[in-house]
């Protein structure tokens, strides 16, 4: 049979638009597979000439999904410009309001995208094979995730204001304190949200059996992982120390959060707006890691609040280094759930939690500042530099889906190698070389600011649809 090119467009399920191109031999056989990002954004430009105090709101625009992410990152890049102290329950309600985010958004893609697969199969009729086809097969779980959600977009509400793209979180701290009302409804619909969660676990992991080949290929293979962690090992989202572990479970280095760029570069792909980053020692490929809720479950020495510390015991088991496969980004979200929920219980619990001291002010101090957190997809960073009047000269954003983007290309090629076949394709087969992507949860509308040397192709057509002209940038 002739050579064949088997493309998916779009990759549903994800936040963002892209597709995936399967190359065919002549056997039928998947010899190369590649993950587009078609869309371009480019926030690292239009930001220039911003005042920076500007930044924290703007960047929060970056996504509608994970918005507090980028609030947080940048205020922190803000903060080290002031070069100030942030009052300590300033750090505290951030915090909060970044755990409250991982909740959300890790409910979003478990119970919204990834269920579908896994409750009604990923052979499944895909005209069904969504949430609605969840709440037809099993009401109550969906309304679980609905509730999830919910709870965690009202968290955000209760401290920032409203759900999506709030200012709240600013330069020195936060605008306003948290009230007791606020504190107290949060803490009360904490045990029901803890109810959810340990449901959903407990299913889950009675349901892996059933996806062993999966598990097996859904880009299951030795990489590096990079993510925070704390000045005691333990699982840390808003701050700390990089951490990179090899496949075996080695720590291989940590770095002050501050000095990415010791150890990070990036390069770009000419059939992606999206970047790939690298560990710069080993350089590219052999520098290939990943980021997010697997690689913070493999980097760390231990969590510090009580079931989500003994789920992650029960983790570890699953391989004698670090946990390989991909498809356990699901089973490490919800692990994240239970922490968030517990963490912002014990957050909420301590005595200063309602103290009104919540922002610091200065001036421009500093010419440049870097701010990392960890967001629901992975390690985040805003490096800004700016000029003595405090405009933004220079920004560079360095996003988890960028992080995880080689892992993804070649996770793509290991599960189109092993479940498609050009003779007898199924829509089966190709809804698992979509749902490996799932696992990492990418949200391209964050990651696509390109690095300056990607081509951009623009076609002028004509009103019935004939290509007049093309123009091209290098």
């Amino acid at each position: 049979m002739p050579r064949q090119t088997i493309v998916i467009d779009p990759v549903t399920r994800i936040e963002g638009h892209s597709k995936i191109s399967l190359h065919l031999d002549e056997e039928g056989h998947v010899e190369e597979a590649y993950f587009h990002v078609t869309q371009f954004r480019g926030f690292e430009k239009f930001c220039e000439g911003r005042p920076f105090y500007e930044m924290p709101s703007l960047m929060a625009r970056i996504c509608g999904i994970c918005p507090v992410s980028h609030l947080i990152a940048s205020a922190k890049a803000c903060d080290a410009i002031l070069a100030v102290r942030i009052p300590p329950n300033a750090v505290r309600l951030r915090k909060v309001l970044n755990l409250a985010q991982i909740l959300q958004s890790h409910a979003l893609s478990f119970f919204y995208l990834s269920v579908p697969d896994l409750l009604l199969g990923m052979d499944s009729d895909p005209a069904t094979r969504n949430v609605f086809g969840v709440m037809e097969a099993n009401p109550a779980m969906a309304k679980d995730g609905v509730r999830l959600r919910q709870f965690g977009q009202q968290i955000i509400e209760w401290l920032a204001g409203k759900r999506i793209h709030p200012a709240w979180v600013v330069p020195g701290g936060v605008s306003t304190p948290l009230t007791a009302e606020n504190r107290d409804r949060i803490l009360a619909a904490i045990p029901d949200a803890l109810a959810i969660a340990t449901r959903a676990l407990d299913w889950f992991k009675n349901e892996i059996e059933r996806f062993r080949d999966e598990i097996r290929c859904f880009a299951n293979f030795p990489t590096l992982f990079m993510g925070l962690v704390g000045d005691d090992g333990t699982l840390e989202h808003y701050s700390g120390k990089l951490r990179f572990l090899d496949a075996g479970g080695h720590v291989v280095a940590d770095y002050p959060d501050t000095a990415y760029e010791n150890c990070l570069a990036e390069i770009a792909h000419p059939w992606s707006y999206l970047k790939t980053s690298f560990y710069k020692p080993l350089g590219y490929p052999d520098g290939v890691y990943r980021v997010g809720p697997l690689a913070r479950l493999n980097v760390i020495d231990g969590i510090s609040t009580p079931r989500a510390s003994q789920e992650w015991a029960e983790f570890r088991e699953l391989d004698r280094g670090a946990v390989l496969s991909s498809f356990y980004y699901h089973y490490a979200r919800l692990i994240e759930i239970v922490y968030a929920l517990e963490k912002m219980e014990q957050l909420l619990h301590d005595a200063d939690a309602l103290d009104s001291n919540v922002r610091a002010h200065a001036s421009v101090n500093n010419s440049e500042g870097i701010g990392v957190s960890e967001a629901p997809r992975g390690t985040l960073m805003h490096h800004y530099k700016v000029d003595r009047d405090g405009l933004i000269t220079w920004a560079n954003l360095i996003i988890a889906t960028g992080h995880n983007n080689a892992a993804m290309n070649r996770g793509v090629l290991q599960v189109a190698r092993h479940f498609v076949h050009g003779n007898k394709l199924t829509e089966g087969m190709l809804n698992r070389v979509e749902a490996v992507i799932r696992t990492f949860d990418p949200c391209l509308s964050c990651s696509t600011h390109a690095d300056g040397r990607l081509a951009l192709e623009v076609e002028l057509r004509s009103h019935l649809g004939l290509l007049v002209d093309v123009c091209r940038t290098r």
